[in-house]
Order: C-alpha cells, then structure tokens, then sequence
C-alpha cells in the first residue's frame, strides 16, 4: 500500500491532510461559522432554494458574463444568477401568476438581433413558459435589464392549447439552417414541433414520439440540441431529451433520450422505436435541460437536473427547503465498445475548484475490507481507476458508520454497477400519493465485466451521491438521508482482490458560505437533533467538527447540559452518554474551546 497523501499538523489535536492551494476567491455573503445552510441534510456544493420547494430547471441561459437558473417553485419562476455555475446568488421571483395562471416549466433564449420588436434593436432575453388557465398553452415574457426584471407579452398565449391535457415545458433553440426560432413541446407520450421568425407567431411542423422508446407515462421538459460525435468537426447527431414521468414499470419518474437527426422541421430516430436509451440509471434525476446561448469559444453543452423524483416529490425530511438540482454536466456523444453512440456525462471543470484538500492512495492491492483511515468526510469528491483478474464484487462504501452505509459496487458475476442505498439511513416514506414507498433500494444496470476495468467517479453530499462510470458513460444520481456525522469510507472486495491503480478523495468547500480560516472549527455536528428518552434510558451521542478535513481530540469540545437533573451526561472522547433522571425537557450544548461555534440537541425525558 503506498500513500501519497501529505498531513501537515496545525496545533494541538488538530490536523490537515494535503492542503490544495487556493482555489477559490469568490466572496460570499456569509462566514464559515454562520448558519446559512447549515439545516440538516442540506446540500453544501448542490443548488437549493432557501425555503420553500424546488422542481424542474427552466430558462437556464447565460447572458453577458452571467449564467441565469430559474426553477419551478409552486408555478412560479423562481431565479439564481451564478459566474460560475457554482456559487449561486438568489433573486426574486421572475415569474410570478397571473391571469392566464400559473408559470409552469419552460426556456429562455436571447434575441440577439431583436425578433421579436420588444428591444429597440438591441438585444434581450425572452422566456417561454407554459401557462395554465382554460388548459396549458404558451406564453412568453421578456427582459431588457440582464433578466432582473421580466413584463408579460400582452397577447399571450402565443400557442393556445389545441385541445389536450397535455401541453407544456417548451424548449425554444434558434435553428441556423432554416433561420427560425424552433420549439419543441411536451404532448403526452410525445413531443411536438414548431417554428418561428419572432418567439411570437408559430407554425406547427412535426410530432415525435408514437411507440418510440419508454410510453409508460407522460413526457416532459423536452430538450433538444446538437452535439459531435467523438468531438469530430462535421459529424454532428441531435440528441432528443424527455423526461418520464411517475409510473409503476420504473418504480417513480426516469429519463431518456433519443440519438438522431433533425432538419429544422422534423426528427428521426436512429435507433429502432423500441430501443430505450435510460439517462441515469439511479432514482433523482428529472427535468434536466441545457444552457441556452454559452458562447461559442466555451464550447460545451451543459445542463443540469432536479435532484428528485415525481413519486416523492416534495416528500423528503428535509425543513424549510424541499428539492435541489443536480451538479451541472458536461455532454458528449462518443461511439461505445458495441460501434453505438451514446450520451456521455461528466461533471464541469469548475467543481474542482472547490477542492480544499487531497489525499491518493497507488498502486494497491486489495482483498477484503480495507477502511479508509486518513480521510473521512460527508462532503467530498472521489476519482477511482481499478482492475481486476478474478472477484466476484468489490466497491466502496460511502457515509459509513456502524449501522448505516451507501455502497458504489460492481457485480462480476451479474455484470452488474450499482449503487445501494437499501442501509443508507431513511428506508421507507409517503409518497405523494399518501402509501409507503420503499425509498431504502438498490439501483443497478448492465455493465461487461470482461473487460475487468472501471473508472468511477464520485460526488458525495450531504444528501447526495452521484457517481459517473467511465468518463459520465454511466451516471447514477440518488439522494440519501443519513446522519450527519456517518463519514466512514471504506473500500471491499468479495470473492477475490482487485488492484487500485489509483484512488484520489477531495474534501470540497461549501459554496454558501466563505472558507474557514486554517485550522478553525466552522460548524459542529450531532448523530441526533432530538432525543426522547425514559427515566434511567440512556443515549449514546456523537460529535464531530466542520470542515470535514480537520482532525480533532475531544478534550478540544465541551459539552454542558443546561439542567443536569433532568439527565446525567458522560464523557468519551468525541462522544457522550445521557441518561434520563427526571421528567422534564432540556438541551446538552456543545462548544469549541473558545466558545464561538455551539450546537444544541433537544432531550426530553418522560416516565418509564
């Protein structure tokens, strides 16, 4: 086993592994040591909304040196500006309802060369949005201050609804060959196309969609755009993105996609109608949609998803937020083992800087269990390349603890990738339909083992794991509910060994509030929030400190009860003992040394 990771010791019991130089000098509203999202459960690198919930991605565009995500939020637009795609600042909402209803999913372009009449020949941005009263039908609003503020179209809609229930989400491109504005809308299990000189007066071209792939639900937020294949110049496909929503066959919502061609009027399949090309393979990845108008010299596509699923939509245990989007992703189309094209996902460059820390581990041989002693943390990135001769599984297993874990495996002998949540912590909720659902599952799909290596990649938050196999071939995104002081890490094998050619771990700053200064205690955490126990019950707690990469003793904590006879508290080392004395309901408090970060934990003690 060689290690090439460095520690570097600060102080008394406190210790940092392999610092990596600063990275990033964005300036945010709030300190490390405030409690600006720092609720439980809530993601530290993933966009969320403050309160309230949070669905599908509309309208994401960038626009003079801005990127803009809007997002659904109880049928409004909800709106976030980023530089980076990153770091986040909230803005009011965009979209509000009006007469013709609510404003439900759709895109935003920029009308460089003024279309529509609404900029005096300058340029603007419009969305397009699906408006609800009298049955869905499409209205658009536009912008002429960078999308601070948005004014409705007064002869909206600019596509009334043809007489079907389903008729929403449009995705608005402009198209270069036929030199029009094209939309694509979701029309049941279909989609259907129309173009435009002026984002206002539509004409109907072409449906797509009839047997074609997955018909087990409706389709939603439709995207299409063009990509290389192999990054040649010249050799271009389109790829046609839906949704699907929540059915039985797939256990909730999932996504898809089709690979093909499309001349500004009508799309063709490539692949037999039956042929089902699944997106993510893991439960939390819905109504993902790309950038509008990244310039030409960036030259990627990128889009990003909400992080949930139609069947528990707003059903997480999570308080005053529900809903986050994934991380965004780079696309590519590149030609498989089997000759075929498919769609290829990895995560943006910008991510890595939010590296605070490194730690790899070469050239190792492994069988068996092997824990991961040097670095632990609930909010990190992973790179892993891995060969093999003869096992019969072997993986990694994340957010560890004694009784709770996620695990990111392969299968030799079921040719199987996975990722398992069935012990990650929350096994069962109620579904938006009010019955049990058995959150706490195994996702998995195909993968040919014989060529007995894998790339992993993985990004792990507090609420979240995404993994991408093989360079974004193969994408798993779900969500976990664990606690919050699971960190463990811990790499296996079954039935045989694998070699680790290299494994790299990276803890990752929070892009909701500043870096903590070196060495200093930002948050402290708690395996409970509140405990309930009887007269003589005890309770076991454990603590741990933020950043994930500092390394603390428990004699840098102190811990007090605000009313020692309602319970006995005991100490080891970072964690403790309580035990119910009498009735009644008080807080155990925990401190830093120096008394600037504390938590609190409710404990209330009845009879026996």
């Amino acid at each position: 086993m060689i290690y090439s990771a460095k520690k570097f010791i600060f102080g008394i019991g406190i210790a940092m592994i392999g610092i990596v130089g600063c990275t990033n000098t964005i300036k945010l509203e709030h300190d490390a040591s405030d409690e600006y999202y720092t609720e439980l459960y809530r993601p530290q690198y993933h966009f969320s909304t403050p309160v309230g919930n949070l669905a599908d991605p509309n309208g994401l565009i960038y626009f003079k040196g801005e990127y803009h995500l809007f997002h659904q939020k109880n049928g409004h637009w909800a709106h976030a500006i980023s530089k980076d795609l990153i770091h986040w600042s909230h803005q009011p909402i965009a979209l509000d309802h009006d007469d013709l209803g609510q404003a439900l999913s759709g895109s935003a372009v920029v009308d460089w060369n003024d279309t529509t009449g609404f900029f005096n020949g300058k340029a603007g941005l419009v969305a397009i949005y699906t408006n609800t009263a009298g049955g869905e039908a499409q209205s658009i609003a536009f912008s002429s201050d960078r999308g601070r503020t948005w004014e409705r179209y007064e002869g909206n809609p600019v596509i009334k609804n043809p007489g079907i229930k389903d008729f929403r989400d449009p995705k608005v491109f402009w198209h270069d060959e036929t030199e029009k504005w094209v939309m694509v809308v979701s029309t049941d299990k279909s989609v259907t196309f129309f173009n435009s000189d002026n984002l206002i007066e539509w004409e109907y071209l072409s449906r797509f969609g009839d047997g074609q792939g997955l018909q087990v639900a409706v389709w939603e937020c439709p995207d299409l755009f063009r990509l290389p294949v192999n990054g040649e110049d010249g050799n271009e496909k389109w790829v046609l993105h839906v949704s699907v929503g929540d059915n039985n066959e797939t256990n909730g919502s999932t996504a898809q996609y089709f690979i093909g061609e499309f001349d500004g009027k009508e799309f063709i399949n490539e692949y037999p109608a039956d042929h089902i090309l699944i997106t993510d393979y893991g439960q939390d990845f819905y109504a993902a949609q790309s950038f509008s108008d990244i310039p030409v010299k960036d030259g990627r596509k990128i889009w990003l998803a909400w992080m949930a699923n139609w069947r528990y939509p707003y059903q997480s245990p999570t308080d005053p937020w529900k809903g986050a989007m994934s991380i965004p992703r780079e696309l590519s189309l590149r030609t498989v083992e089997d000759g075929k094209i498919r769609l290829f996902q990895e995560p943006i460059s910008e991510i890595e800087s939010l590296r605070a820390t490194e730690y790899s581990i070469n050239n190792f041989h492994l069988e068996g269990n092997h824990r991961i002693d040097d670095f632990s943390g609930t909010t990190f990135e992973f790179e892993a390349t891995i060969t093999w001769e003869d096992v019969e599984e072997f993986g990694i297993r994340v957010r560890q603890a004694d009784d709770e874990e996620t695990v990111i495996g392969i299968n030799t002998k079921t040719e199987k990738v996975f990722v398992d949540r069935t012990n990650s912590g929350l096994q069962r909720l109620i579904d938006r339909n009010g019955s049990f659902f058995d959150f706490g599952s195994l996702y998995e799909t195909d993968y040919p083992t014989k060529q007995k290596n894998i790339k992993l990649r993985g990004f792990v938050d507090e609420s979240s794991v995404e993994l991408f196999v093989n360079d974004g071939e193969i994408v798993f995104t779900n969500l976990i509910y664990t606690k919050p002081t699971n960190n463990g890490i811990e790499l296996y094998t079954k039935g045989g060994s694998i070699d680790i050619e290299s494994l790299n771990f990276y803890h990752l700053h929070s892009t909701w509030r500043n870096q903590p200064p070196n060495n200093k205690i930002s948050q402290i955490v708690v395996n409970e929030e509140r405990v309930h126990i009887t007269i003589d019950e005890e309770e076991k707690l454990q603590a741990q400190v933020k950043p994930d990469w500092l390394r603390i003793k428990g004699e840098d904590l102190v811990w007090s009860v605000e009313d020692p006879e309602i319970i006995e508290l005991s100490l080891d080392g970072m964690n403790a003992t309580i035990r119910g004395k009498k009735e009644g309901t008080t807080q155990v408090i925990i401190t830093d040394l120096n008394n600037l970060v504390e938590k609190s934990i409710s404990v209330r003690v009845s009879g026996k």
